[in-house]
């Protein structure tokens, strides 16, 4: 017997729900990879405060981030970047399944894209898995240090370039990408996920 589609708000109630859009093996990298729900809408929120901004995924995985961001704030556009075609693909059919008009999904690495087409950027440290191979997403793309250190400084040099008032949310980052002029103005207790404004 199939089973019933659930409306696709429901979705967005749990980080278990929002994991039915995929398949188990996806589902099992949730809890380390993927930014949770709760997350998700304060990092938003923070990114979202004017109408028809672009917000720029750096690393953007299987769409998470973008599909519920999106899904929360109708009114700004969120782009994910990820250079695995497999997760690519999973956030396609995602974003396919919910309906969410305002996200697009390009596959690439961050580096091949122009990073000044966009307003906001999320950064949920996409490069550490250059340094802690331990539990890896999988097996398709090259890991070493001075990647890390590379992607870190591309970064580092982009987020440099751009105007006053660019603001920036990083998750479990450890900031060799935050240039200077970024200053802290939220935080969570934690303070894994932080909230940047540059002035």
């Amino acid at each position: 017997m199939q089973q019933p589609i659930p409306p696709t708000s429901s979705y967005y109630r749990s980080d278990a729900a929002f994991d039915w859009l995929y398949p188990e093996r996806i589902q099992r990298l949730s809890r380390r990879h993927w930014t949770p729900i709760g997350v998700v809408k304060k990092a938003a929120q923070f990114l979202a405060q004017e109408p028809g901004r672009k917000v720029l995924d750096i690393g953007s995985g299987v769409g998470k981030f973008c599909i519920t961001a999106a899904h929360y704030f109708p009114e700004v556009s969120f782009f994910g970047v990820e250079q695995r075609k497999s997760l690519h693909r999973h956030a396609l059919s995602a974003q396919r399944a919910v309906g969410i008009p305002n996200v697009t999904f390009i596959h690439g690495n961050f580096t091949q894209i122009d990073l000044t087409e966009y307003d906001h950027f999320y950064f949920y440290n996409a490069f550490f898995e250059n340094l802690d191979q331990d539990d890896p997403i999988d097996h398709q793309i090259e890991y070493s240090v001075s990647l890390y250190t590379y992607y870190s400084r591309y970064l580092y040099k982009a987020l440099e370039s751009k105007p006053p008032g660019t603001r920036l949310v990083t998750f479990h980052s450890l900031e060799d990408e935050v240039p200077p002029g970024f200053q802290v103005v939220d935080a969570s207790v934690d303070l894994l996920l932080k909230m940047w404004i540059k002035y």
